[in-house]
């Protein structure tokens, strides 16, 4: 019985990852070096040690913020708009190359900037965000295309966790290159970090192209949007809530508990510098994270297509908010590692299960359109919880209890999530 299971299990993994899954999935190893590589490990390094020449911590942290938040606006007003276009002209893939492309390219120029050029830096770092996060509104609607709605948990899985060995990979290699740049023929690590952005536009092209060539399964003819199609496409979607009550009622969960779990990985490394954890720790702990995310966003795949997504998001959320509560109480280095490796075993399936569950819910004539919602919503998180955490900190005078305050969004997303009629 056992070998009959297993045999099951494995057949059902060929044919989740074959043919145009297996090439979706794959833009995840391509442009998840991107998110932890530029935005989250170098560029802030390479503005505050390369870019800027004069300016004081605080204003170059200033500087970061604000280069953040603009870009974040950009995209939260644009995202819905580019998946309407998309819906409206059936250019889904076309449009995906264009910002593939283009984002690629502004990350290729991330090496140029020098001394003193952190305008030019941070201008092609927005540049490069946008293209990398445009992106991501037609490829997650592209899951509809390559895959069954029976699929839809393995493979959204699949591709999340295909993000973190990649991205991890990479990131190894970079950081190796960083510590120790002398050994590798490198003048220095800020050199070191200008070829990691090199690095890192190469591997976005080179692993897109699997997707870009290939065909969909059921692709929407293509037709050309007639003008002003867009607007009111939009306009419609609008007037028609209340016929996706289900639909708006998942994307209001989803921006509860999503903003909980970006502000603890906003707030980690702050946490454990914290906490007086060297930096190479705190790059191994982003190493456990991602290598730790790879089995364990498969093994959720696996379990929403059998339990179903949303049972296991609860599970997931469930260890985020014990998270929460042991950061609270953290105080040596083994427990940061322990919190890293909590965070890979639940990262992955929290977002690739809520991106399944989306694509369940989102009418197929508008698919890039919704996914352009969803990435708003998305990119819109994180803002309300560092403002709570940062209130209850002052408020209470500890940072230990204002963390806290995380619970708030865990739980009210999940009491949101509760009321979903039952989906499958």
């Amino acid at each position: 019985m056992r070998v009959k299971a297993l045999r099951k299990i494995r057949f059902a993994w060929l044919r989740a990852v074959s043919g145009q899954a297996w090439r979706w999935a794959m833009y995840d190893w391509a442009n998840s070096a991107f998110a932890l590589i530029v935005m989250t490990s170098f560029v802030p390094l390479l503005l505050r040690e390369h870019w800027t020449g004069g300016e004081s911590s605080a204003e170059i942290t200033f500087l970061w913020g604000s280069a953040n938040s603009i870009a974040a606006l950009l995209l939260a007003v644009a995202a819905p708009i580019l998946g309407a276009l998309a819906d409206a002209g059936g250019r889904r893939r076309r449009l995906l190359a264009i910002c593939v492309l283009s984002g690629a390219a502004c990350t290729l120029l991330l090496a140029l900037p020098g001394s003193g050029g952190w305008l030019w830096g941070l201008a092609l770092f927005v540049l490069a965000w946008l293209g990398y996060s445009a992106a991501n509104v037609f490829y997650d609607a592209l899951l509809v295309e390559v895959a069954e709605p029976k699929q839809y948990d393995l493979v959204s899985s699949l591709g999340f966790s295909l993000g973190y060995i990649g991205s991890a990979l990479l990131f190894t290699l970079c950081a190796l290159v960083a510590v120790d740049p002398q050994r590798f023929g490198l003048a220095s690590g800020v050199q070191a970090m200008q070829i990691s952005m090199l690095l890192v536009g190469l591997w976005w092209i080179l692993f897109s192209i699997p997707l870009l060539r290939g065909g969909a399964r059921a692709a929407p003819p293509a037709r050309r949007a007639a003008p002003g199609a867009v607007w009111r496409r939009l306009g419609n979607t609008l007037r028609e809530a209340r016929r996706h009550r289900q639909l708006w009622l998942f994307l209001l969960a989803y921006f509860l508990y999503i903003d909980g779990v970006h502000t603890i990985i906003k707030m980690a490394v702050d946490f454990g510098a914290a906490i007086d954890l060297p930096p190479s720790h705190l790059v191994l702990a982003i190493l456990v994270t991602n290598y730790l995310g790879f089995p364990a966003t498969l093994a959720f795949g696996f379990a929403g297509r059998r339990f179903g997504p949303r049972r296991c998001i609860y599970v997931a959320l469930a260890i985020y908010c014990v998270v929460t509560f042991f950061a609270s109480m953290a105080s040596q280095t083994w427990h940061f590692y322990l919190l890293a490796a909590m965070i890979g075993l639940a990262q992955g399936g929290v977002q690739s299960l809520s991106r399944s569950l989306f694509a369940r819910l989102a009418p197929p004539e508008k698919t890039a359109e919704m996914f352009g919602f969803y990435n708003m919503f998305g990119r819109f998180a994180a803002i309300l919880g560092p403002v709570l955490v940062g209130y209850t900190s002052l408020a209470l005078d500890s940072q230990r209890l204002g963390v806290l305050a995380i619970l708030a969004l865990l739980i009210a997303g999940f009491a949101v999530l509760t009321r979903l009629k039952q989906i499958r």
